[in-house]
């Protein structure tokens, strides 16, 4: 049974895009379980009001493959999918630990420990009040699990894709190294692709642009932020087709 949205919702069902590296917390790598389990609670806040959330997640606090150029690339992407499961497997053990009925779900068939990702399946959980954790990212080696976060979010219908990170939107510069970068509001995919920045990659752009996928930028670490997403507050930074 669909859940009933409470409140004033912009956005019914979304895709939240979590990196590897934020589940690691100030440890760098591996996983820090209490994070884990603050971030789900953020998550379960906006699963309580009705919305449908699917997640992906990255694997980059366990295995940077782009790093290991010594490897064949297949390999790599390979090892990286085994990253990225065992995120998706702790964070589904964090949301099963607050009370949040969950699947995971993975692109590569490992019939023990989670179910093999099928879209109509995915969204009947999601109608059911589940949440829906997708690792493994597409199945497939050569594309990032940003691919693979628009790739699902275009499978499940999703009416925003939402990009958690560790900064609180995109600039046009990297903030970190310069102090002038100017903090951008809202953005079109064109000018994100023409202009090289940092969001996802073009491969992901494009599948979100072609598509009509919002793509919405911000900091995971600050409570309250993803509802306010969730209700259209102005947080972070929006890309889509038009500006307004």
């Amino acid at each position: 049974m669909r859940l009933i949205i409470q409140g004033n919702m912009k956005y019914k069902r979304v895709l939240l895009k979590l990196s590897g590296e934020s589940l690691a917390g100030a440890k760098g790598t591996g996983i820090d379980f209490e994070k884990v389990l603050d971030t789900c609670a953020e998550i379960k806040e906006i699963t309580k009001l009705g919305v449908e959330v699917g997640i992906v997640v990255g694997g980059g606090n366990f295995w940077r493959g782009r790093s290991n150029t010594q490897m064949d690339r297949c390999t790599s992407d390979y090892i990286g999918m085994l990253g990225t499961t065992m995120n998706a497997l702790a964070i589904g053990d964090a949301f099963k630990q607050i009370g949040q009925d969950v699947r995971v779900q993975t692109g590569v068939e490992m019939r023990q420990i989670a179910e093999f990702y099928i879209k109509d399946r995915a969204i009947k959980h999601l109608t059911n009040g589940r949440v829906v954790v997708f690792g493994c990212g597409t199945g497939s080696p050569f594309f990032s699990t940003d691919t693979a976060a628009a790739l699902r979010a275009a499978e499940i219908n999703a009416d925003a894709l939402i990009k958690a990170t560790n900064v609180d939107a995109i600039y046009d510069k990297d903030p970190k190294k310069y102090a002038d970068a100017n903090k951008i509001d809202e953005i079109t995919y064109l000018e994100v692709l023409n202009q090289k920045l940092n969001v996802m990659d073009t491969t992901a752009t494009s599948l979100c642009m072609d598509n009509d996928i919002p793509i919405i930028v911000f900091d995971i670490n600050k409570s309250g932020n993803l509802k306010k997403v969730i209700e259209g507050e102005k947080i972070g930074t929006i890309v889509s087709n038009n500006k307004k």
